[in-house]
C-alpha cells in the first residue's frame, strides 16, 4: 500500500509540475490559454513638421521607454524617405534621430509605435531617478518673495511632498485664492513649469513629464505637460491643469525629464503632433513577439523554422492520441489492430479531414485484403510477403489518386498521407486474423481501430487542444501522469460488464 501511495504521489507531482510550468509560461510570455483571444493595441504615430534651410538636417525626438506605467512597447518603426534613422539610448532616455546631408523646404518625419496595456502598477513601473532642473529659476526680488510666501502657506496646509504639490496646484488653478500665484503666472509659460520650479525651490525632488492621452481615431494631438513628485520610494504624477493625481488608464507617458522633447538642427518652425488608433492583435502573436527574450521563448518551438514548427504541431498531439488509445483499451475495452495504428490514423485524418480519410483507409485496406488473399496461395516467406504488400499498397494509392483526380475529387490524393508501411503491416495482421479467427474478429478489431481513431481525431482537431499542445507542451506531463495511472488499472472494462451481468443476476 505504501508503494502504491508513493507511486500515485509521484504521478500527482508529475501532473502538477506540468500545470505549474504552463502557468509560469503564461505569466512570463503572456500566451493565452484559450485560442482566438485578441488584445487591444494602440498604434501611435508621431509627426514632425519643419522647414529645412538647405543644409545638413538633424532631428531628434524623445521616445518613451519600453516599459511604462500601464503600457508596454510592442513594436516601433520610422518612415521618412531620404533620411537616415536610428534609435539611440542616452543617459536621459531613448531618442529617435533622423539625419540628412541636405534638405530644403517643408519636411515631414514620421515615427510610429504600438503599445499594449501591460496592467503594471504605476507605483512600481519606474525606479527612482535623479531629478533634473530643466527650467532654471530666474526670478526678480518680488517674484522670489511671492514664491516663498506661497510655499510657506502651502507648507502649513500640507504634511508631505505629495500634499504640498496638491496645495500648490490649488493655488495655481485659482489665483484669486492666492495673489502670489497670480503674480508668478504672469511671467511663466505654463502651470507645469511653474509648479516644477516651486517644488524645486522647496527642495522636493520632482521632474517634468509629457503625457499623451490616448483616444481612438484622434489626429493632431499634442503632449500634455505634467509633473512627477518623488516620495516614499515612488513617483506620483500630477496634472497641474486639472489637478488630476496618478496615471490615468489612457495616459501614455511619452517623455520624462532629461533634455527637450524635440530638437531640430538645420530647420525652423518645427512642430510635433500625434495621431492614434486602437487596433486588435491576436494575443498569441503578441505574446510571441513581446516575450521573445523570455527563457520559455528560448526553450520553446516558436524559434524553430516554420517547416519544423509544422512538424512539431502534429508531433505534440501524439500524447493526446496515446491517452485516448490507453483509455479506450484499458477502461472501455475496445479491441484495436495494434496499439499505435489508431494514433497514426487520427493524425492522417487531421491532414485529410474525417470523411475523405475514412473512405481512403477503408478502400486501401479492403483492396489490400483481397490481394493478400491471393498472395497466401503463393506460400511466400513473411518478409517477401510484407514487401509485396508495400508495393501493392503504393499501386493502390496511385490508382485511387488518379481515379479520384479524373472524377474531380481530391479524396484519392489525400491517401498519400497515410503511413504506407503501417498499412501494409495492418493488412498482413488482419489477413492472418481472418484465417485464424474469422471475419468477425477482423471487423471487430478494424472497427475498434477506426472508432478510437475517430475519437482521437475529434479531440486532436479541436482548436483549444492544438493551441495548448503547441504553446504549452509541458501540459503533456499531465497526460503522461494520466497514462501511468491508467497503467495501474486492474478493474473491469466497460465492455466486460455486459458479460458478467448474468453472474450478478444469479446472486
Amino acid at each position: 500500500m505504501k508503494s502504491r501511495a508513493g507511486y500515485f504521489l509521484t504521478l500527482l507531482l508529475i501532473g502538477l509540475a506540468g500545470i505549474l510550468i504552463a502557468v509560469l509560461r503564461q505569466m512570463e510570455t503572456g500566451v493565452p490559454f484559450l485560442p482566438g483571444q485578441e488584445r487591444s493595441v494602440w498604434l501611435v504615430e508621431a509627426r514632425i513638421d519643419f522647414e529645412a534651410l538647405n543644409r545638413e538636417v538633424t532631428a531628434s525626438l524623445s521616445l518613451p521607454d519600453k516599459q511604462l506605467p500601464g503600457f508596454e512597447l510592442f513594436d516601433e518603426q520610422a518612415a521618412s524617405q531620404g533620411y537616415g534613422f536610428s534609435i539611440l539610448r542616452r543617459p536621459q532616455g531613448r531618442r529617435a534621430e533622423w539625419t540628412r546631408r541636405e534638405a530644403r523646404g517643408e519636411q515631414s518625419l514620421y515615427y510610429s509605435a504600438q503599445f499594449v496595456a501591460s496592467g503594471e502598477s504605476p507605483a512600481n513601473a519606474d525606479a527612482k531617478q535623479p531629478a533634473i532642473k530643466e527650467f532654471p529659476i530666474i526670478w526678480d526680488a518680488a517674484e522670489e518673495l511671492a514664491a516663498d510666501a506661497m510655499l510657506a502657506r502651502a507648507r502649513e496646509m500640507s504634511s508631505s511632498p505629495h500634499s504640498l504639490a496638491r496645495e500648490l496646484i490649488k493655488y495655481l488653478n485659482d489665483p484669486a485664492v492666492d495673489q502670489n500665484a497670480a503674480l508668478l503666472r504672469i511671467h511663466q509659460a505654463g502651470d507645469a513649469e511653474l509648479l516644477l520650479q516651486l517644488l524645486q525651490r522647496a527642495g522636493i525632488e520632482s521632474r517634468y513629464v509629457m503625457g499623451l492621452y490616448l483616444e481612438d481615431a484622434r489626429r493632431r494631438q499634442t503632449l500634455t505637460p505634467m509633473v512627477e513628485v518623488f516620495h516614499d520610494g515612488e513617483w506620483l504624477l500630477f496634472n497641474p491643469a486639472t489637478g488630476e493625481e496618478g496615471v490615468p488608464e489612457n495616459l501614455l507617458l511619452w517623455h520624462r525629464g532629461g533634455i527637450s522633447v524635440l530638437d531640430v538642427t538645420g530647420g525652423r518652425d518645427s512642430s510635433l503632433s500625434f495621431s492614434m488608433i486602437r487596433q486588435s492583435v491576436p494575443a498569441t502573436y503578441l505574446a510571441t513577439v513581446t516575450g521573445a527574450d523570455s527563457i520559455f521563448a528560448r526553450l520553446g518551438v516558436h524559434r524553430l523554422p516554420i517547416e519544423e514548427q509544422s512538424m512539431f504541431k502534429l508531433l505534440l498531439l501524439l500524447p493526446l492520441g496515446a491517452t485516448v488509445v490507453v483509455l479506450m483499451r484499458v477502461v472501455v475495452g475496445l479491441k484495436t489492430a495494434g496499439t499505435f495504428m489508431p494514433i497514426l490514423i487520427s493524425l492522417a485524418f487531421l491532414q485529410t479531414s474525417l470523411l475523405p480519410g475514412l473512405v481512403s483507409f477503408i478502400s486501401v485496406v479492403g483492396i489490400g485484403l483481397l490481394l493478400r488473399g491471393y498472395l497466401s496461395r503463393l506460400n511466400l516467406l513473411l518478409v517477401a510477403r510484407i514487401a509485396t504488400l508495400i508495393v501493392l499498397v503504393v499501386f493502390i494509392i496511385s490508382a485511387l489518386s488518379i481515379i479520384g483526380f479524373q472524377m474531380g475529387y481530391s479524396t484519392g490524393m489525400t491517401i498519400t498521407f497515410f503511413p504506407m508501411i503501417i498499412i501494409a503491416w495492418t493488412i498482413e495482421r488482419m489477413s492472418i486474423l481472418w484465417e485464424e479467427e474469422g471475419a468477425y474478429e477482423v471487423l471487430l478489431q478494424g472497427g475498434g481501430s477506426l472508432a478510437v481513431a475517430v475519437i482521437a481525431y475529434l479531440l486532436m482537431q479541436m482548436a483549444i487542444m492544438q493551441h495548448l499542445s503547441f504553446n504549452f507542451p509541458e501540459l503533456n506531463l499531465v497526460l503522461l501522469a494520466l497514462i501511468l495511472a491508467l497503467g495501474q488499472y486492474t478493474g473491469y472494462k466497460l465492455t466486460e460488464l455486459r458479460r458478467f451481468r448474468a453472474m450478478e443476476d444469479l446472486q
